[in-house]
């Protein structure tokens, strides 16, 4: 038996977790996931119908296949009960997971959490009956549940981020662009893949060491993170090497209005016209980084960082993350060729990232 298993035999008047949508695109085990501690519904009319009659301690929604309304319909939610709400979310829908769980309404979020799935059932419920207040204090779950929880949450953390930069690692790189190529075929989405790195990075090793190196590598993640969109998902893959994804955001997509022109943000600019301004963005901030300030370096660091880049894009040059990480990497190549500091595109090189049009 389970830890939450024996809880919930413990404290047999534990509310049920509802349970919303597509449960088969979001656990390992859909009939573990369907037992006595959850009710089922199929999609968000009916969870707000339900939720106006019944308590739960937490209702769970499968953002997959949910309509465009889902802002409005967890407004609904947060009207009729007190619930926490979880998303389960694809890897290429976390961006619109983090955005609901951080917009606020009538002095809450209006999601509290999400996972990314698949999940298993076991974890999803301990994990639940962990995350905060479920509506009775006396109810509360045994601590070492929570201890349990916790070190799941580092582990899945160290599973995808790279432990020097904070950024996503290339595990997580490489499964998210399977899973967002996937979709881009399915909703006739746009993807680009930059494949970059830091050019001459051993000489500032050699120089000033290699913890200077380091923190020159977590200055460039900074530096890339704060020029792209806030979807696009920046990666280390290995090394002084770094990937970017750029691609539609689903939640932009849907808005009525489209984005303003001279929005940085903005999803709707032609790819790989709108990697190319954020590229150039980066390389801009970068030159205006002095070697000085990069720690380890002191005031005798003199010069400007320049990276090297390739840029190739879903479905002209590839179809699959293979392919495009083959076509970026050999374009990466031919500008360290052609003298560095440049990106070059797929079929067509450029003398200089400032001649990119």
């Amino acid at each position: 038996m389970s830890a939450v298993n024996k809880y919930i035999s413990r404290y047999p008047d534990a509310r049920k977790i509802l349970l919303v949508g597509d449960l088969g695109r979001a656990f390992l085990d859909i009939n573990a996931a369907t037992d006595t501690r959850s009710e089922v519904c199929a999609d968000m009319p009916e969870a707000i119908n339900i939720t106006a009659r019944k308590n739960f301690a937490a209702i769970a929604i499968v953002m997959s296949g949910i309509s465009a309304r889902l802002s409005s319909d967890l407004k609904a939610l947060r009207d009729n009960s007190d619930a926490k709400i979880i998303l389960l979310a694809q890897m290429y829908e976390e961006p619109i997971a983090i955005h609901l769980v951080g917009s606020a309404y009538n002095e809450s979020s209006l999601a509290d959490d999400y996972f990314i799935c698949p999940v298993g059932a076991d974890r999803f419920y301990e994990s639940i009956m962990t995350a905060g207040d479920l509506g009775k204090a006396e109810t509360a779950p045994p601590a070492a549940i929570d201890m349990t929880e916790t070190r799941i949450r580092q582990l899945e953390r160290l599973a995808t981020e790279d432990d020097l930069t904070g950024l996503k690692n290339r595990r997580y790189i490489w499964e998210f662009s399977r899973q967002i190529i996937e979709y881009a075929k399915k909703e006739d989405g746009r993807v680009t893949l930059l494949v970059f790195d830091v050019d001459d990075l051993k000489k500032y090793n050699d120089i000033y060491g290699h913890s200077a190196g380091d923190e020159i590598l977590k200055q460039a993640a900074v530096l890339m993170q704060r020029c792209c969109r806030g979807h696009d998902v920046v990666g280390r893959v290995g090394g002084d090497e770094f990937a970017v994804i750029f691609w539609d955001d689903p939640q932009q997509k849907r808005a009525a209005a489209p984005a303003k022109s001279d929005d940085r943000r903005s999803a709707n600019a032609d790819h790989p016209a709108e990697a190319i301004t954020i590229a150039k963005r980066f390389v801009k901030e970068l030159s205006k980084a002095e070697m000085s300030t990069f720690g380890g370096l002191g005031p005798g660091g003199k010069g400007v960082l320049t990276i090297s880049g390739g840029l190739a894009s879903f479905p002209r040059d590839g179809r699959t993350i293979e392919q495009l990480f083959q076509q970026a990497d050999k374009a990466l190549l031919e500008a360290k060729r052609s003298g560095k500091n440049r990106i070059y595109l797929v079929g067509k090189p450029q003398n200089d990232i400032a001649e990119i049009d």
